[in-house]
């Protein structure tokens, strides 16, 4: 019996931070059976005592979960159908080993992360058992067992597909489960949803991150958004270097511009105009003010790196991973004034220096 036609299928949600929390508890409340797994100990205890509350844009909602501390994953003796994963990118590889001896031989990972997280996946699941996704919501977590989700349902989207063509049969089934938190759509080509929602992010997680701003007041800072659409231009190119076709998300109409450079204008205005709110904080932004790392080796790091294998440069996604890396390592400050060394770069790279 497959995961899709299991009347109760057994699901995990391994990372219930922002994103993670608030859509499980979508499924809790819709009667699935759903385990909540995290690597955050005081989340996990939050979760236990009072269960996990979601605070959405016109209304809270509470669903009592199970919920699992990261040790507790070796006790577990009922196998899971589906896992998604919606830990960091980074974090990827440990996670699939961690849950890899709780799946059912024909269960499925679920990637809802950021970056091309799911070639991680495969590697350590394998290509068969491996759902690739695309997740356009925008959430904060500050306080253990509380999310705030900036989303309604009406307002969050998802892309679901397989990597192996014989799996694409089973993906329906798992875009009916999300459908408790959103819209679903299932692409037959995930690889290129995945690169549409990087470049996009290329443009828009780690520059703003950078200057210490909200991510819709960092566009209207002098100089931005002519630094994050270049770092998107950049990304667009390393996506079509990959192989990837330009191709709509995000709810983005099916007919609009296949010129690289304005689909990036398009999709990034559509994050900001449909996604955003004015306090909305990028995901890496968050993760700074945590004393955290970002992902910025699988984001602005993966569009240096593809280009790089193709004996190109992408001077401003380049010029970012320099900074954050720096603002990582302790060596320089998140704050307003750093748009100087965006702005130089972006000059710089239209100079052709």
């Amino acid at each position: 019996m497959t995961p899709e036609t299991t009347q109760r299928p057994r699901i995990a949600f391994l990372g219930t931070g922002a994103q993670g929390a608030s859509i499980a508890a979508d499924f809790a409340l819709a009667g699935l059976d759903v385990t909540f797994i995290d690597q955050w100990p005081a989340h996990v205890e939050a979760i236990r005592e009072k269960g996990i509350t979601v605070n959405l844009p016109t209304r809270t909602i509470n669903a009592k979960v199970p919920a699992l501390h990261l040790c507790e994953v070796a006790e577990i003796r009922e196998k899971f159908d589906i896992v998604f994963l919606v830990v960091k990118a980074y974090d990827t590889r440990w996670a699939c080993e961690l849950i890899k001896p709780v799946l059912a031989p024909d269960g499925l990972v679920v990637g809802l992360q950021n970056g091309m997280s799911h070639q991680d996946i495969a590697a350590v699941i394998g290509r068969d058992r491996t759902i690739g996704a695309v997740i356009q919501i925008a959430s904060n977590m500050w306080t253990p067992g509380v999310t705030t989700r900036q989303n309604d349902h009406d307002e969050s989207w998802f892309a679901l597909g397989a990597l192996d063509p014989e799996t694409q049969k089973r993906v329906e089934g798992l875009a009916e489960l999300l459908r408790h938190s959103g819209t679903v759509e299932v692409h037959e080509d995930i690889h290129s949803a995945k690169w549409m929602k990087l470049v996009v992010n290329a443009a828009e997680l780690i520059p703003s991150a950078i200057i210490n701003t909200e991510l819709r007041g960092a566009a209207k800072v002098p100089g931005m958004l002519e630094v994050m659409r270049a770092a998107g231009y950049e990304a667009m190119e390393a996506a079509l270097a990959d192989g990837a076709t330009i191709m709509p998300i995000i709810g983005m109409p099916p007919v609009m511009s296949n010129h690289p450079e304005r689909y990036v204008d398009e999709i990034f205005e559509k994050v900001l105009s449909t996604y955003s709110e004015d306090d909305t904080l990028t995901t890496s932004l968050q993760d700074w003010r945590k004393g955290r790392r970002a992902e910025v080796d699988d984001v602005n790091g993966r569009v240096v790196e593809t280009l790089r294998e193709k004996g190109r440069d992408a001077p401003v996604n380049r010029r970012v991973v320099e900074i954050a890396m720096e603002i990582e390592a302790g060596k320089l400050d998140v704050k307003s004034e750093n748009v100087a060394l965006l702005v130089e770069a972006y000059h710089a790279a239209v100079k052709g220096d």
